[in-house]
């Protein structure tokens, strides 16, 4: 059959004037089509080459912008280590007026510029912030160790700090857990209840997640409140 075809096929192309019918009743059957599908082929290459040049136009915008976004960071930074703090917090004020992780890593260092000038009413609100809408769950925990430190070093109730650092000790695969731990070990010393820190401390040892470091420094002041205790 296959044969055939291709036997026919060869007659048609040799002769000129079937050949002429041949490519003629394409033509017509090429006219049908177009007639019918043709406003849809052009609707879809349309849609097609729009998608494709939106897609490319929109992925060299957001590079741009990401590359906008570090470099203005990294002035940032730079104006804060060199004591320019009032300019370097105006850049960041800005990125943190964007979205996303920028945004949020800016707000921190709101956080600590504000520290620097002796604003810890404005620094705590931040970081409050960051604690309860950061969109990374990373920065939030980060926020949240360091506005639980501060409470700390600055006398506020056990049961505030306590209220930070709890939800960070659920899970101890989690990031934040055996800094958690740590904190909530200071806290106990803070206030005279050496019983607790050490079983603090002894949650860090135990735990796998711990690094070695941390280990040997919670080992260490297990060591000290169990000779505090003699």
């Amino acid at each position: 059959m296959i044969k055939k075809a291709k036997k026919v096929k060869d007659i048609i192309e040799e002769d000129p004037l079937l050949k002429e019918i041949s490519d003629d009743v394409k033509n017509d059957q090429m006219k049908v089509l177009w007639d019918k599908y043709g406003l849809y082929i052009i609707i879809f290459v349309a849609v097609a080459l729009t998608a494709a040049v939106s897609f490319e136009t929109f992925k060299n915008w957001a590079n741009k912008r990401n590359q906008e976004i570090s470099n203005a960071y990294a002035v940032a930074l730079s104006l804060q280590s060199q004591g320019k703090l009032d300019e370097s917090l105006k850049l960041f004020q800005n990125l943190a007026g964007r979205s996303g992780l920028y945004a949020d890593i800016a707000k921190l260092q709101i956080a600590n510029i504000y520290f620097e000038q002796n604003k810890p009413q404005e620094a705590v609100k931040m970081l409050e912030q960051l604690v309860e809408s950061a969109e990374s769950s990373q920065m939030q925990e980060i926020a949240a160790l360091k506005l639980a430190a501060y409470k700390i070093d600055t006398n506020a109730p056990a049961e505030e700090v306590q209220e930070i650092l709890q939800p960070l000790t659920l899970e101890e695969n989690g990031g934040s857990y055996n800094v958690a731990r740590e904190l909530l070990a200071m806290l106990a010393i803070r206030d005279g209840d050496l019983e607790t820190a050490k079983k603090e401390y002894e949650q860090i040892v135990a735990s796998a997640s711990s690094s070695d470091e941390l280990k040997s420094r919670a080992q260490d002041m297990i060591t000290i409140i169990d000779d505090q205790n003699k």
